[in-house]
């Protein structure tokens, strides 16, 4: 594909980015990650062009699509939205919507980045809403838990499960783990990059990055509408990997948070297990008792290790 002043091709592999213009004071750059979405990225584009018409802030704007691959229309479907206000960025191939997202945010040149999703379910109406809390905060999350939420059903269990884990491992009150739609500073979010996948879990990950760096984070109720097109999202495969994830990140920015829960657990059991055994059968299980004592001592032992390195590294 030829490059235009619309339009640009990116390599499939990931390369260093060409230095960037000086960010504008202040300016939003709208990136909306598009894979195999012609059904939902034509009224999204509308709507979204619609409200932004429509929205009374008086700073400069533009958006980025960011076609991640798509083996579909996505593309056709896009060519006719695009002007001065409204650009293109493809991929060759699909690299994930982590990766888009990225793509994006190297793309744009205004300070605040606003993502939101190509399929219809985020009403760009909540644009105005979330632009007007912005003063204060490093990231401000649309939470998907207004009067209208199309969340099928047999997704809801493990989003609230995956929720109150995030939440107890951060400390944090977490309304909505991974939404979709949230404002960030651009400068804070690339401070993450290192650490930020290619995949569906960035918004997770940015989540749990900003709360546990003592980033400035707000959330506002939002709707969530029924969306256009097949979801991408693996129920077993993708819920494993967010569990994996909040572990991972809670334990990069924290370690102890993870490390001595472990510890007390096996110590506790080690004395159970010797009190037990001592009442019950007359002798204490020595064995396991020590071992069980032992792997508590281990993990304490570790964590305090990862935490003294977490601390001198910058």
């Amino acid at each position: 594909m030829n490059e235009t002043k619309s339009t640009m091709e990116l390599s499939a592999e990931d390369r260093p980015m060409p230095a960037e213009a000086p960010e504008e004071v202040e300016g939003l750059s709208i990136v909306i990650p598009a894979y195999n979405e012609e059904n939902g990225i034509a009224p999204t584009l509308e709507e979204l062009k619609d409200e932004l018409r429509k929205l009374d802030v008086d700073i400069p704007m533009e958006v980025i699509i960011v076609n991640d691959g798509s083996s579909d229309n996505t593309g056709p479907a896009i060519e006719p939205f695009l002007d001065d206000l409204l650009r293109l960025v493809n991929h060759p191939v699909n690299r994930g919507y982590g990766a888009a997202l990225k793509t994006g945010i190297n793309a744009a040149k205004y300070p605040w980045i606003l993502i939101t999703d190509a399929d219809g379910t985020y009403p760009n109406v909540h644009i105005p809403e979330i632009l007007e809390v912005r003063g204060g905060h490093d990231m401000v999350v649309g939470a998907r838990i207004g009067e209208k939420r199309q969340i099928p059903l047999i997704r809801r269990p493990p989003k609230w499960a995956l929720r109150k884990l995030a939440s107890i491992l951060s400390q944090q009150n977490i309304p909505d783990l991974n939404s979709g739609f949230r404002l960030m500073r651009r400068d804070v979010v690339k401070q993450f990059y290192n650490i930020l996948p290619n995949g569906f879990s960035f918004t997770t990950t940015i989540t749990l990055a900003m709360f546990s760096a003592g980033y400035r984070v707000k959330y506002i109720p939002i709707n969530y509408l029924k969306r256009e097109g097949k979801s991408k999202i693996r129920p077993i495969y993708d819920t494993l990997n967010f569990v994996k994830l909040i572990i991972r990140t809670v334990m990069y920015f924290d370690p102890l948070r993870i490390f001595l829960p472990a510890s007390v657990f096996f110590i506790l059991a080690a004395i159970g297990v010797g009190v037990v055994s001592h009442f019950v059968f007359g002798q204490v299980a020595d064995v396991t008792t020590v071992l069980l004592f032992l792997t508590g001592i281990q993990i304490f032992t570790v964590g305090m290790l990862a935490d003294m390195l977490n601390r001198r590294l910058p």
